[in-house]
C-alpha cells in the first residue's frame, strides 16, 4: 500500500511563516510528492492566507456547524504545488496579529480553541470525512498539531497511522485544566496515557504519547532530548518511545535557496563563479551601512532571543569588532537584546550594522554577500540559516548543539587539510568561546585558497530535502506494513 499523507501544521511557507516550521512543512510535501506520494496539507485559513488565495480556485469540501464556538468549513485550493485544505474558521483565525499573537505581541487567549480545532479537523480528514481523499498516514507538526494523534486515537474511526514530529521541545503547548472539559475528547483522556501534563492539558505531550512513531529535526537533537536538561520535562515519556524515536535532519528548499536564479540578489552567482559574490558583499555594506574593506562580514539572521545565544554574541560584540570583523545583524525577538544591538551600532556605526524586523528577500541578500554566518544556538533542533549558508558560500560558525552539529563538518586541522572542512563549530556557548571561532575563521578568510575551497565544499553540499524525504516516506511505509501484518 502506498502512503497517502495528511500533514497537518500551523505555518506553512510560502502561506505564512513566523519560523522554520512553515519552511519545513512547505518544502517536506513538495519532496514527498517528487517521490511519487499523495501528500494534501491542512493548515488554518488566518486572514492573510485567505488573501493571499487571490483567483486560486477553491472548493468547500466539508461544513463543520459547530467547531469550538462558530462553524466553519475546509477549503481546497493549490498555492506554490501544494495541495491545501484551509481550515475555515473566522471566530477562530480572521483576526489581525500573527499566526500565534496579537498586534500587541500577547497569546491569543483561545489559541487551546484554534489549535484544538486543526486538531480536530484533522482527525475528521483522516477518518475520512473529505469525499475522494483517505489519507493513511497523518503527520502532524509540533504542539500546534499536537492533539491530531489525539483526537484520531479517541475517535473509534478506522485506523490511520500517525507520526509527530518535534521542532522545537521548548515550545509545549501547556493550558489550564478548566479547558479539558471543552476538547470533547473523553474522560480517559485525561490520564497520563491522554492529555493530563502535571495538572494541566499538553497538546504536545498528549501528540507524543498517542503517535505511532515520533519525529524530531536531526540525529543529534534526538539524543538530547533523552537528557533532563534537554527533555525540558519530557524526557521520560520520550525515553518510553524507544525506537519510536527518531531523528531526521531537515533540508531545506533548493529552488527557493538557488544563488545562480535567485531574484533577490543583486548578482547571481554559481559554485565555479564566486567571484560574483563580491558584488553582493558590495551591496550588502551599503544596505547595512558598513565601512568598506578587505576584512570580512559576519552575519546574523535569527531571532534575537536567549535560546539563539544572541545575549551571548551582545556581549561579544566589542571584541569581534576588535578583531577586524563586521557585523550585519537581522532579526528580532527579545527587546533587551535588540537594545543591545542598536547599542553596539552606536558605538560602531559602521562596523555593526542592525536590522529590527523579518523580510525574506533581505535573508537571502544577506547569505548571498556575507562571509559567514553566525548561529551560536544554546539549543537548536535542526536550524535552516547554517543550510542556507552552506548552499550560498556563506560559511556557517554554530555551536556544537543539535542539527548545527550533524551538518557542519568543524574547520580544525585535520579537517581543513584534508579538504572536508564546510564551517566551523564552537562549545561552550560563551562569549570567550564564540569570539575565539570568530577569529579562527577570519584567520582562514585571510587565506583565499583555503576559503574559497571551505565556500565550495559547502556549496556542494547535498542540504535538499531529497535523502531525508526517503527517510520519511520509509518510515510511512514501516508503518503501514504493521498495519497490514
Amino acid at each position: 500500500m502506498n502512503p497517502t499523507v495528511l500533514a497537518v501544521a500551523s505555518e506553512i511557507y510560502p502561506l505564512v511563516k513566523t519560523g522554520g516550521l512553515a519552511d519545513v512543512a512547505g518544502a517536506l510535501p513538495l519532496a514527498l510528492t517528487e517521490l511519487g506520494l499523495e501528500v494534501k496539507s491542512l493548515m488554518p485559513a488566518y486572514r492573510p492566507v485567505l488573501a493571499k488565495l487571490g483567483d486560486a480556485p477553491v472548493a468547500e469540501v466539508l461544513a463543520i456547524p459547530d467547531l469550538f464556538g462558530g462553524p466553519a468549513r475546509l477549503l481546497a485550493t493549490r498555492q506554490a504545488g501544494l495541495d491545501l485544505l484551509l481550515l475555515d474558521a473566522p471566530h477562530l483565525f480572521d483576526r489581525p496579529g500573527g499566526p500565534y499573537i496579537t498586534e500587541t505581541g500577547q497569546d491569543h487567549p483561545d489559541n487551546w480553541a484554534r489549535f484544538a480545532a486543526l486538531g480536530k479537523a484533522a482527525a475528521l480528514v483522516a477518518g475520512g470525512a473529505v469525499e475522494g481523499f483517505q489519507p493513511n498516514i497523518l503527520h502532524a507538526h509540533d504542539w500546534q498539531a499536537g492533539l491530531a494523534p489525539v483526537y484520531l486515537a479517541f475517535s473509534g474511526a478506522r485506523r490511520v497511522k500517525s507520526l509527530l514530529t518535534i521542532h522545537n521541545l521548548a515550545f509545549q503547548g501547556a493550558f489550564g485544566a478548566e479547558i479539558f472539559p471543552k476538547l470533547g475528547l473523553p474522560r480517559t483522556a485525561w490520564s497520563l496515557e491522554g492529555v493530563e501534563y502535571y495538572g494541566s492539558v499538553g497538546f504536545l505531550k498528549g501528540g507524543l504519547h498517542a503517535a505511532d512513531v515520533v519525529t524530531t529535526v536531526s540525529p543529534t537533537y534526538a539524543e538530547e532530548i533523552l537528557t533532563k536538561e534537554g527533555g525540558m520535562g519530557l524526557d521520560g515519556l520520550l525515553h518510553g518511545r524507544g525506537d519510536r524515536l527518531v531523528g531526521i535532519v531537515n533540508g531545506i528548499d533548493t529552488e527557493a535557496w538557488n544563488p545562480a536564479t535567485d531574484p533577490d540578489l543583486p548578482a547571481r552567482f554559481t559554485i565555479d563563479a564566486l567571484n560574483q559574490r563580491g558584488l553582493n558583499k558590495r551591496a550588502l555594506e551599503a544596505e547595512f551601512g558598513l565601512a568598506s574593506d578587505d576584512g570580512p562580514i559576519f552575519c546574523v539572521v535569527s531571532r534575537l532571543t536567549w535560546q539563539k545565544g544572541m545575549d551571548v554574541l551582545a556581549e561579544a560584540v566589542d571584541d569581534i569588532v576588535a578583531s577586524g570583523v563586521r557585523l550585519a545583524i537581522f532579526g528580532s525577538g527579545d527587546r533587551m537584546i535588540e537594545g543591545a544591538f542598536l547599542a553596539a551600532h552606536g558605538r560602531h556605526p559602521q562596523r555593526v550594522g542592525v536590522k529590527i524586523g523579518y523580510d525574506e528577500a533581505l535573508a537571502h541578500r544577506i547569505q548571498g554577500g556575507a562571509d559567514a554566518i553566525l548561529i551560536p544556538s544554546r539549543f537548536e533542533p535542526c536550524g535552516l540559516t547554517q543550510l542556507c549558508g552552506l548552499r550560498y558560500g556563506c560559511v556557517p560558525v554554530v555551536s556544537r548543539v543539535g542539527g548545527l552539529a550533524d551538518t557542519v563538518i568543524n574547520a580544525n586541522y585535520a579537517a581543513v587539510i584534508s579538504n572536508v572542512a564546510t564551517g566551523a563549530i564552537f562549545a561552550p556557548v560563551t562569549a570567550k568561546s564564540l569570539h575565539d571561532a570568530v577569529v579562527r575563521v577570519a584567520e582562514l578568510y585571510r587565506q583565499p585558497a583555503l576559503w574559497q575551497a571551505m565556500q565550495k565544499r559547502g556549496m556542494a553540499t547535498d542540504v535538499s530535502w531529497t535523502a531525508s524525504a526517503s527517510r520519511y516516506a520509509d518510515l510511512y511505509r514501516d508503518l503501514l506494513k504493521e498495519e497490514a501484518s
